[in-house]
Parts: structure tokens; C-alpha cells; sequence
């Protein structure tokens, strides 16, 4: 392997080519002509343009990200997290190109990307599952009744192959399911291609906890420990941190050894997470779904084992065997907790605030401080693309101490031109509830009060 082109964009393409660097691998950048002149291209060594700024014309066409590795030369290929990241058939179809593809195999793809194939996997693994329902094609409704019935209300309505919170409604009444069901499908076809659903038991007061884990192709896992990812707006995470707080260790290594016999099970390849729904009243936990890719949030796995996941993801795929990969090698260190900065309006449901970048300034990073960016001062958020700028990453001794640290730094953050959720991150670090770790999927609509 010498030259990687990463098919993505932003933060996780700068954060790929920095791995690549460390290397010493050469780097293909891939840019839509919105990104022309956009950090991650900046930083690799080659670029090639792949079409106009939507990303069904650019970074999801896949002739035009094979073309430009077949004219650069690229022999591998990382696809970052979103995008074509969790597409077997574009794996498939790198493979076949000749180049190595940075991730695990298609087939596993397929089966952890299809949501009720994944559940029947888990559930051969022997990982407790949520009650839920079969596959519900698009305007098949005849029955729904019933089988939203067995499943028990509230329920959700989840695409089945969604992702990222996309695709994901709540249902109390059912005189409201079939109209749910509906407008569900609808924006799953939109958003995947796929307008297929299926219904799963909603737990009223949830935390969302996920397990980093690391598979080796052959039957053989480890896990990284977990990430407490509860903070959400929108079914979409805002912080993360690790390890997380108020779970019992008994509970966290029974939910680390699931996941990772998971993994073991399907002969998993590579960097996954399998995340997993806590009861918070109860303790009980249940397989949510399987990411077959790099998360958004490994930077707090990163901080808390000083392991590279990107590069141990490329070096696997290189055919190295990561023989000093074994799970006692593998430590956790202190507290780490990650905010997600996004030009948004928090004070208007979240609402994004595309823009220039008139003022971009950040405090100065350090082995306990860490900001990862895919923008400039000068650049423009555009309203065609996520509108997060900035994921800044804190370590501590311990959770409080990783908290100031991040509040601190928050602090220091200028930012302007864009309304942003600076200060609604401040308000969240210092409210009393997260302090105490008091951690569950509805947070902030508890405390929308003091938040916004």
C-alpha cells in the first residue's frame, strides 16, 4: 500500500490523511466544486474533482470516485463515515478495481446495514434484543395493527437501513402509526434508497451506549471500551464521552463481551461499533444496531486508550497482523469527552446556519486537548453538506476534570459569522443533571429550560 485516496469529505478526510501521513502513505483527496479550495484537499497530496456540490452528484457517485483512483493511481481506499462508507456494493466494487478497500468485507456490510437482518444476528450471538417486527415494505400496511400490538407502544418506526438517527420516529397512539409508518418510509426511500421499515419496543428513559471494537477477520475481537452517547437532539448525537458514568463495570463488561462476541461471530473485520440501548431505571441492555465503519466519535476511544484507530484500520488492511492488538494490551486512561460544534441555532430546534466563516479561531491543542476540522477561517458551511465545523475532544484524570477542561476550551472558541452551539454547550457542561452524570436520550428536552 502507497497511496490511499479517502473517499470523503471535511473533518474525517483530514483526520484519514493525517493517519496517512503518520504512515508515510501519499494521500488522493476527492472534492465536489463547493470544495474546491476546502481543507482536506489542501492537506493531501493529489485532488480530483468528482462533480457539482450535491452529494448525490459527487461524493455518492461511485464511477466518479473509481475514475479518480484509477487516474491518481490510488491502491486503497479509505471511505471515511457517511456516504459510501456502509455500501457493500461500492466494496464490492473497489475490490474488484483491484484496490484495497480500508474497512470490513461487503458482506458484513450487508448484514449489520440491513437493521432486522443485524437483530437476527445479535440475537444468534446471544445479545439480548428489543421485541420488534418483521420488515415492512414500502405501502405494505396491512397488519401494522397487529404487529405493532405485539411490539407494545410507545414504539418506534425505524428504516432498516438507517442510520445516523435519519429514519427514526416515535409512535404513543396507535391512531397515529399508520401516517407515521408512511411519512417514515417515505424518508427512508429518500435518504437510502430504501423505504423499508420495521417496528421496535421504545425504552421511555434510554441511554445510548456504544462498544468500539476491533475485529481481526478470522474470528478473533477485541473491544476498546465504551462511549456514553445519551446527549442527543433529533436522534443525533452532540457529546460523547467514555467511560461512561453511573453504569455499574458489571454491566459495561457484560455488554463489552456481547458485543464482541458479535463481532467474533460474524468474522468481523476491522474498526466497528456496536451500540446498544440502556435501560437507565432498570439497567437492562439491548442491541440497538452494528456500525461497520470509523464513528464520528472515535476520538474518544483514542484519547482514552492512546490507540489510532485510523491507522490500525489502514494497517490491517495492509495485511500487518496488529500482533500487539490483544484486549489485556488494550487500557483505559483517565476520562474523555468529546462536543460536536455545529453551525446550527439551537434557540430555533437546531435549525443550521449556513455561512462564511468570518472568524474561526480555537485554543491551542495539547496531548489533553484535541481538535479535529475539515474548515478554515475564511471557508463557507454550506447548506449542501453536515453542518458540523468542529469536534473538540477533552481528557481528564477523571470526568470532572475532562469536563472543565472542555468547558475551558469552549470558552476559548471564536467563532463568527455563523450562529453556532457554543453556548448551548457551555449551558450543557454546566448543568447540574450532566454533571452528575444523569445521562439519557431525552436530556434536553428535560432540560430544554435551562439549555436554550
Amino acid at each position: 500500500m502507497k497511496k490511499v485516496l479517502i473517499a470523503n469529505r471535511g473533518e474525517i478526510a483530514c483526520r484519514v490523511i493525517a493517519s496517512c501521513k503518520r504512515l508515510g502513505l501519499r494521500t488522493v483527496a476527492v472534492h465536489s466544486e463547493a470544495d474546491a479550495k476546502a481543507l482536506h484537499v489542501a492537506s493531501a497530496d493529489e485532488a480530483v474533482a468528482i462533480g457539482p456540490a450535491p452529494a448525490k452528484q459527487s461524493y455518492l457517485v461511485a464511477d466518479n470516485i473509481l475514475k479518480a483512483a484509477a487516474e491518481t493511481g490510488a491502491d486503497a481506499l479509505h471511505p471515511g463515515y457517511g456516504f459510501l462508507a456502509e455500501n457493500a456494493e461500492f466494496a464490492r466494487r473497489v475490490a474488484a478495481a483491484g484496490i484495497t478497500w480500508i474497512g470490513p468485507t461487503p458482506e458484513s456490510i450487508a448484514d449489520m446495514g440491513d437493521k432486522e437482518r443485524a437483530r437476527l444476528l445479535a440475537r444468534t450471538a446471544h445479545v439480548p434484543i428489543l421485541p420488534g417486527s418483521r420488515r415492512i415494505a414500502m405501502g405494505a400496511l396491512a397488519g401494522i395493527d397487529k404487529l405493532a400490538a405485539e411490539v407494545g407502544y410507545p414504539l418506534l418506526v425505524k428504516a432498516a437501513a438507517g442510520g445516523g438517527g435519519i429514519g427514526m420516529r416515535r409512535v404513543d397512539d396507535p391512531a397515529q402509526l399508520d401516517a407515521v409508518v408512511e411519512s417514515t418510509q417515505a424518508l427512508a426511500e429518500k435518504s437510502f434508497g430504501d423505504g423499508t421499515v420495521y417496528l421496535e419496543r421504545l425504552v421511555e428513559k434510554a441511554r445510548h451506549i456504544e462498544i468500539q471494537v476491533f475485529g481481526f477477520g478470522d474470528g478473533r475481537a477485541v473491544h476498546m471500551f465504551e462511549r456514553e452517547c445519551s446527549i442527543q437532539r433529533r436522534f443525533q448525537k452532540i457529546v460523547e464521552e467514555s467511560r461512561a458514568p453511573n453504569l455499574p463495570l458489571e454491566t459495561l463488561d457484560r455488554m463489552a463481551k456481547a458485543a464482541v462476541a458479535l463481532a467474533a461471530e460474524q468474522r468481523y473485520r476491522g474498526a466497528g461499533t456496536v451500540e446498544f440501548v440502556v435501560d437507565a431505571e432498570s439497567g437492562s441492555f439491548y442491541f440497538l444496531e452494528m456500525n461497520t465503519r470509523i464513528q464520528v466519535e472515535h476520538p474518544v476511544t483514542e484519547m482514552l486508550t492512546g490507540l489510532d484507530l485510523v491507522a490500525l484500520q489502514i494497517r490491517l488492511a495492509a495485511g500487518e497482523p496488529l500482533a500487539e492488538l490483544e484486549q489485556l494490551a488494550v487500557r483505559a486512561r483517565g476520562h474523555a469527552v468529546e462536543a460536536r460544534i455545529y453551525a446550527e441555532n439551537p434557540s430555533k430546534n437546531f435549525l443550521p446556519s449556513p455561512g462564511p466563516l468570518k472568524v474561526f479561531g480555537t485554543p491551542p491543542v495539547s496531548p489533553e486537548l484535541r481538535i479535529d476540522t475539515g474548515v478554515r477561517e475564511g471557508d463557507v458551511i454550506s447548506f449542501h453538506y453536515d453542518p458540523m465545523i468542529a469536534k473538540m475532544i477533552a481528557h481528564g484524570a477523571d470526568r470532572h476534570a475532562a469536563i472543565d477542561r472542555l468547558l475551558e476550551a469552549l470558552d476559548a472558541m471564536r467563532v463568527e459569522g455563523v450562529s453556532t452551539n457554543i453556548e448551548f454547550l457551555k449551558r450543557l457542561m454546566e448543568n447540574a443533571a450532566f454533571r452528575a452524570g444523569d445521562s439519557f436520550t431525552g436530556f434536553i428536552p428535560a432540560h430544554a429550560g435551562d439549555l436554550l
